[in-house]
Formats: structure tokens, sequence, C-alpha cells
């Protein structure tokens, strides 16, 4: 594919769904450190929508999409790990997965086992190593624990879900809706809060006799916050780690003292996937769990590339659950 043209989605400007244009892009050849990959099968997540709308900035015109799967066509100079023919995943940073194919750092790509697909590969890599790290990493969660995972029944939620179930922990989830509460209990999901109509911080205290959580795993950000902060036990840590309901306001951190000697912290999958002694491991977790079926990736709704601004749009309005994928 190199030197002939590609269908991908730009943006000119930051905005709404329609600043998305699918557009004709020239590809060269790789240099060195990058690969051309053809990609099969491209992930859509929360994420890319904070990059459409400005909350992450980068220079424009831009490309979107941190999370694809496909075979490797094309090898610059000095990469190694990963050879022409190669079946492939990724996610994170260059932005740009809406694409027929693309050339790409070959730093943040693994090898793709034959028993995965790559519509799986492709909508698993950004939620799955983002849950292999909170659960592994930021806080190791052991069995026997009980912790609170916002959004469970979301992309990152449902494999959550069922990683805590194979640990032996025990998750408290929230979620939207009783739809989403049924989704989330059947993946393995002991209590579902719904958010909206129950004080989620005084359920889960009274779900743990009073005690609180030792981890809260919080994606929505602004709205559930302070309330996260209420549901841990002392000492417990915060993991703010998405903004599905705006960013968190500035915090004054005494309240981390007077809520019980709080922890916080803000990981994100970045730091992870650009360091192949942390990705190497996390990945091969990951992968083992699905080739073993302690994970099923739920692929809940596909979308040609063109419709793009589409998918993202069902995904604001909440109407997904599971993993979204565009189809090149």
């Amino acid at each position: 594919m190199a030197g002939m043209t590609v269908k991908a989605i730009r943006m000119q400007k930051n905005g709404g769904p329609e600043v998305l244009e699918l557009v004709d892009v020239e590809l060269g050849e790789p240099g060195p450190g990058e690969v051309l990959i053809r990609q099969h099968a491209i992930g859509v997540n929360y994420l890319d929508i904070y990059f459409r709308e400005g909350l992450y900035p980068q220079p424009m015109p831009s490309g979107i999409g941190q999370e694809g799967a496909g075979v490797i066509e094309k090898v610059g100079a000095g990469v190694t790990h990963v050879k022409v023919g190669d079946r492939v995943a990724y996610a994170g940073r260059p932005s740009g997965s809406y694409a027929q194919a693309r050339i790409m750092p070959a730093d943040i790509i693994v090898k793709l086992p034959d028993a995965i697909s790559f519509e799986q590969g492709a909508s698993m890599m950004l939620q799955g190593l983002t849950v292999s790290y909170l659960l592994n990493d930021t806080y190791k969660v052991k069995q026997g624990e009980t912790v609170l995972f916002h959004a469970a029944a979301g992309g990152v939620g449902l494999i959550a879900c069922q990683w805590l179930k194979a640990i032996g922990a025990t998750m408290i989830g929230t979620v939207g809706s009783p739809e989403k509460a049924a989704i989330a209990k059947a993946h393995g999901c002991a209590h579902t809060i719904l958010y909206r109509e129950e004080d989620f911080a005084k359920k889960v205290r009274e779900i743990t006799g009073g005690k609180g959580v030792p981890v809260v795993y919080d994606s929505i950000g602004k709205d559930t916050f302070m309330g996260s902060l209420d549901s841990l036990s002392s000492r417990g840590l915060m993991v703010t780690f998405g903004n599905a309901s705006g960013p968190v306001p500035p915090l004054d951190v005494g309240i981390l003292a007077g809520k019980g000697s709080l922890k916080l912290t803000r990981p994100t999958l970045t730091t992870y996937v650009l360091n192949r002694e942390l990705l190497e491991p996390m990945a091969a977790d990951l992968f083992q769990r699905v080739i073993s079926g302690q994970i099923k990736i739920e692929i809940t709704k596909k979308y040609p590339l063109a419709d793009a601004a589409q998918a993202q749009r069902d995904m604001t309005d909440r109407k997904t659950t599971g993993s979204v994928i565009l189809l090149p």
C-alpha cells in the first residue's frame, strides 16, 4: 500500500462529530523505527472523543484514534520485534488509527496471537491494557478484596468485571440503567448501583459493612469524584483515569486528609505502552486471559470507517456497551 492513497479520517479543527472527515491520504515509506500497518479493524474509545473535542490538545489538522489491529506490510530500519506479515495490535499515541493503513512508531506495537481475531484485537487493546495496569500496577487487587469500579457496563468496565471475578475479588459497579446492571452482573460484577438514582457512596458503605473500599476506579470524573472519595476506607486509593462527565475541578488536597489519609493518582495508558518492559507482560497477561476464556471481549457494534462520526455520536449518547469498532 505504500506510495498509494488510502482512506483515513482527519479533522481540521476541534468540535462535534461533524468535524470528522473521510479523506484520501498519501502514504510514503516507513522511516527508522517505523512500520506500515494495513489495518483490519479499528477500536473506538471515549479517549477519541476527548481528542476530538480538544480536552486533550493536539496540532491540527490531525488524525484520530488510538487503537487498531492488522498486518505489517513494511518495516523501517532498526525495527526488530516485528516483521513483514506479522499480525499485530496496538493502543496509544500517535493518534491516527481511523485509517485503512498507516505508518507509525513500532514501539507500541505487539504481536497478536493467532487465537485472537483482528476484530477482538482492535477492540481490546486500549481497554484491556487499561484494566491490566489498573488491577496489576496502579493498585494490586488481591483475592478477597472488594473494589468500586464506575461505568461497569462500558468497554473497560466489562473487562474489569471478568478480570476481578477471575482473580477472586468482589466488584461493586456503578451503571446508568437496569439494562446495564444486568449486563455487568452477567460479566461477573457482584453488586451493581444505579448511580443516577442511588447515593452510590452510601450504598458502598452498606455493602462493605461501613468500611468502604480500599480502591475506587473512576473514569466518570466530575460527577462522581467526591462520592468516590466518600466510598474509600481509611488510607484508600482514589484512581481517576477518565473524564466521561467532564474533568475533575481543582482540588483542595486537605480533603484527602479529612477523609482519612486518602491517596490520589491519575494514571494514563501512555506511560505504560511507551515502556516495553511494562507493555510486553501486560499484553501477555491480557492475551492469556482472553485465549483461556476468562475474559470475553464483547464487540457490540461495528461501523464502516466512513461512519466514524456516528460511532462517536452513539458512544456520547450512551447508546453503546462493550466494545465498538470501525472496519476499514
